[in-house]
């Protein structure tokens, strides 16, 4: 009876210590995505700890696994920080999205219920509401609530853990284009196409109009590189 108390405590401890690293790691992702942390801000765990209330150890793996992502990185005897990414590698990173998001809006249109197609329709609708009276933050919130919500009722868990990973790495960049003159009426126009062509059902049509929305972030990245080229 002994030894069968000690397998299950320490499987209530590796389960809540496994719950703690989660936690962590998705509270920092969270942070970066939203601009908490800068790129290059150093991370320290006594402080992540403090304010995550982790032990050391769960911080400690917390980084190491978004380290594994590409969002982190750590040196000996520094300590963790948010990695830089370029704007090239920002490039390569939508790119990649629109792959994966493009298989997303396919389920997502051959799953879609009624109740999911009011959903995006709403957020449309608040995506208006958003580039009408110039509120680039919360355009920008809503344009990753779309995305979200098709990789939602895509129920593509692969698709969805990498999509996830390659957000974070390039979100900064991505508001930055929201920036861009006239990026607000373009991007507002494709995502509504998006949301119309997943509700119609037809996969192939969600798949392609996806794509196309990326590819066109794609070339919005670049025409951001040569603004910046021309300032400096």
């Amino acid at each position: 009876m002994a030894a069968d108390r000690g397998t299950t405590t320490g499987s209530v401890s590796d389960a809540g210590s496994a719950r703690a690293v989660a936690e962590v790691a998705t509270a920092i992702r969270e942070g970066i995505m939203q601009g908490r942390y800068a790129p290059g801000q150093r991370l320290p765990e006594n402080d992540l700890g403090a304010m995550y209330r982790a032990s050391r150890a769960a911080v400690r793996t917390a980084l190491a696994q978004l380290e594994n992502e590409g969002v982190v990185e750590r040196e000996r005897n520094r300590g963790a920080r948010v990695r830089p990414i370029s704007l090239d590698e920002a490039v390569e990173v939508t790119e990649a999205r629109a792959v994966l998001e493009g298989l997303c809006a396919a389920k997502a249109a051959a799953r879609a219920t009624e109740g999911d197609r009011a959903r995006l329709r709403a957020l449309g609708e608040s995506l208006e509401h958003a580039v009408g009276a110039g509120d680039i933050p919360t355009y920008s919130r809503i344009n990753q609530d779309v995305h979200g919500a098709v990789r939602e009722i895509a129920a593509h868990h692969t698709a969805g853990v990498l999509l996830d990973r390659l957000r974070t790495q390039s979100v900064r960049f991505h508001y930055s284009v929201a920036l861009l003159p006239g990026r607000p009426s373009t991007g507002l126009a494709e995502h509504l196409d998006v949301i119309r062509t997943v509700c119609s059902g037809d996969p192939d049509l969600a798949e392609k109009t996806m794509r196309d929305h990326l590819l066109s972030v794609v070339t919005a990245l670049q025409q951001l590189d040569a603004t910046l080229t021309d300032h400096w």
